[in-house]
């Protein structure tokens, strides 16, 4: 059986060659500094042309050696990557670092903190460019030592001194939007909050609240009660249908993520409630399990591809100040909250 013949590494000189332009500005071209040099855009074109059509891919060693870097970012996080929802934030930040010519090495501590100290050793023995700091859920959180004198930036969590930078999703803003949708639509009189969230150090439960407190003292209203319970689809499910057996009557419930919002519609139809005419629902995450809900829950959205490529962005960007970025949390729009088409459809369905 013959041996496949190595084809020869295509290098920088050809892609110069075949642009028909210098070595110099093809370099110029392929760091980014085409404008800062005043390539034109005809030759800068012709060498990306170049580049699509040899495949040439840059000597990452060479370069590292010429310019101290190495073109890749580590991430530091405890379960992000095993999450099928959170991985969202790996995708989008490494999205992002491939737009800026980055690769990203991703080690996952699963809450393992010697694990954590040697992942983070390990990757500063790589020469990494800079640092992600990740987790799962939203939290405040103790940055190892070792990356307090790199370059890094904390995503969907903060710093307990605040002196990081960091890139988390906007819960109060959220919790905002979440009741002045019920409010608008005249459902806050009797509004609930399902669930609770239990994780140590754990911030996105008080800051909806928050948000929806604001809001709702602002209307006149506050929140009627909290059922809590874990936010898991069972729980949910028991924890609601007890309340609604002991004589409880909401105009609404929010409910903290799509799980819990699974098992509180169980609950509700069970107990011969509709949804929305009875009852209304808005709910947390904007999962692909929202849609599976009938009728669809109206569910704001956490932004883990948005964060992610955010928090590239400001890694690579030499004028990062430490400071919290909010990243707004868009509604998407169900059928669980009451309007005048949900009452008429209420209406012909018991005349």
């Amino acid at each position: 059986m013959s041996r496949p013949v190595k084809r020869p590494r295509v290098t920088l000189a050809d892609v110069a060659a075949s642009a028909g332009v210098s070595l110099t500005t093809a370099s110029y071209v392929l760091n980014d500094r085409a404008r800062e040099m005043r390539i034109s855009d005809d030759a800068e074109q012709r060498v990306r042309d170049a580049v699509t059509r040899l495949s040439y891919r840059p000597n990452r060693n060479a370069r590292s050696l010429r310019t101290s870097r190495t073109a890749t970012l580590g991430v530091i996080s405890d379960h992000v990557a095993s999450g099928s929802y959170s991985s969202l934030m790996l995708s989008g930040a490494a999205a992002a670092a491939r737009a800026r010519h980055h690769l990203v090495v991703i080690g996952e501590t699963e809450g393992d903190r010697q694990l954590e100290r040697d992942l983070v050793e390990e990757l500063i023995d790589r020469q990494v460019d800079g640092f992600l700091y990740a987790t799962r859920t939203l939290l405040e959180v103790d940055v190892p030592d070792a990356l307090r004198t790199l370059p890094v930036v904390l995503l969907n969590c903060v710093d307990r001194e605040r002196r990081l930078p960091s890139v988390v999703p906007d819960e109060v803003g959220a919790g905002r939007l979440a009741a002045s949708t019920l409010v608008t639509a005249g459902r806050a009189d009797a509004l609930f909050v399902v669930g609770e969230d239990a994780t140590p150090g754990a911030l996105a439960d008080g800051l909806r609240r928050q948000g929806m407190a604001q809001v709702l003292g602002q209307a006149g209203v506050e929140v009627a009660g909290t059922l809590r319970c874990r936010w898991d689809v069972r729980e949910a499910f028991a924890t609601v249908k007890g309340s609604l057996a002991a004589g409880t009557r909401p105009t609404s419930f929010v409910c903290l993520n799509d799980r819990v919002a699974m098992g509180t519609y169980q609950a509700v139809q069970e107990a011969g409630l509709w949804i929305p005419a009875d009852v209304s629902i808005v709910s947390f995450d904007g999962s692909e399990l929202a849609g599976w809900l009938q009728p669809r829950v109206s569910s704001i959205a956490l932004p883990f591809n948005d964060m992610g490529a955010r928090a590239v962005d400001i890694l690579l960007d030499p004028d990062r100040v430490p400071d919290v970025v909010h990243v707004p949390m868009p509604m998407l729009d169900g059928e669980s909250v009451a309007g005048s088409h949900a009452r008429r459809s209420r209406h012909l369905s018991t005349s």
